[in-house]
């Protein structure tokens, strides 16, 4: 038998969000396509449940406190890919690792602002984290979006896409009496809106909180990090606007039970590159109400899996109260969505990609292509 590839995933995470869900999620499928993996996490008390599940999973982690260390503890791996959040990490690492090394980006990557603002960050980004990941010997992306936005206006090479997915049997729709006893624990008695994320301006959460107001007879339950700014900033909106349709319910790691609680996701979201608080949703037969950019509608498909309405308040809580009035609709509406899911996207289709981008990565196979 042949032994297994090794491979050392490195993140600077300083807390759990969304890239780090899914190193959770794939990590434990890659031995089954010939790889052990090894996640490098730094020592932070808010990654320290992180690295409980991963061990729960069978993935060893090593912890770290300065990042320099890094280059000399992987060396020994056949392969080191690192993502991460901030631009000095790819300057200070991608040289200095040994090659192959390869950078998975989940990176926004574009913000849906008006133009004077979208293209300012554009060209931030392209000098501060563009530049430093031409050190690495490949680029991967999450969405076939991404990818093309990397090659074209980024003008970076050698960039593949690797979809996201969702475990169709973690997220799914609910069995017979499981909803009605979720909802009686959450206390949703009436028509309920999750919306889930990080508070940062480009989820627009505040939008959010605006259509709260235009549809009184919904509920809408935030879920995710509130922190000092934007999370302080919704409370006291919540506040003035006397909304006693809203609650926040935090950081959670109960989204599976939540989603089949709902009756919608409202993801008013401004910058994506491929949601996995879309696709889980999909994956539970939750109808999705989401913005029209690119990336989600790469996912979302107006009027099958859902609807893609502009950000502005009344508009989504217009979309929203239809969904609501024909419940027929909304529930054909999810079946749509987690078949889009079983057929293209799930994390099973997501750990097979990411292996063969793995094993195409090394000088060996990159020799004979």
């Amino acid at each position: 038998m042949t032994a297994p590839r090794t491979a050392a995933f490195i993140t600077d995470a300083p807390r759990v969000a969304g890239s780090e869900v899914w190193l959770l999620d794939v990590l434990p499928l890659l031995p089954a396509h010939g790889w052990q993996p090894t996640v490098f996490l730094p020592d932070r008390d808010t990654l320290d449940e992180l690295a409980r599940r991963f061990g729960a999973a069978g993935v060893p982690v090593e912890r770290f406190g300065d990042p320099a260390t890094l280059p000399d503890r992987t060396r020994a791996f056949h392969l080191r890919v690192l993502q991460a959040w901030e631009p000095a990490t790819y300057r200070q690492l991608l040289p200095r690792l040994a090659s192959p090394r390869l950078a998975v980006l989940h990176d926004q990557l574009e913000y849906h602002y008006p133009a004077p603002v979208r293209l300012l960050y554009r060209e931030i980004y392209r000098r501060t984290k563009a530049r430093p990941l031409r050190a690495a010997d490949r680029l991967v992306t999450v969405s076939r979006w991404g990818g093309a936005f990397l090659r074209g206006p980024l003008g970076l090479p050698q960039v593949g896409e690797v979809t996201n997915g969702a475990d169709p049997t973690k997220f799914r729709p609910a069995h017979p009496g499981e909803r009605e006893a979720l909802r009686a624990e959450y206390g949703f008695t009436r028509f309920t809106v999750l919306i889930p994320g990080r508070f940062a301006p480009e989820k627009n959460q505040l939008t959010a909180l605006l259509a709260a107001r235009h549809a009184p007879d919904l509920d809408f339950v935030f879920v995710g990090d509130q922190d000092a700014g934007l999370g302080a900033a919704a409370h006291r909106l919540q506040k003035l606007l006397r909304l006693g349709n809203v609650r926040f319910l935090g950081r959670r790691w109960d989204m599976p039970e939540l989603y089949r609680a709902a009756d919608v996701l409202l993801q008013p979201t401004l910058a994506e590159n491929q949601s996995l608080v879309t696709l889980e949703a999909m994956s539970s037969a939750l109808p999705i109400v989401t913005t029209p950019i690119p990336a989600q509608a790469e996912l979302v498909k107006d009027g099958l899996t859902g609807l893609l309405v502009p950000a502005q308040p009344r508009l989504l809580a217009t979309a929203l109260q239809a969904l609501a009035a024909h419940p027929d609709r909304a529930r054909h509406l999810g079946l749509n969505a987690r078949q889009f899911v079983l057929d293209h996207h799930t994390i099973h289709h997501t750990a097979a990609l990411v292996a063969a981008v793995l094993h195409g990565t090394l000088p060996e196979r990159r020799s004979r292509a």
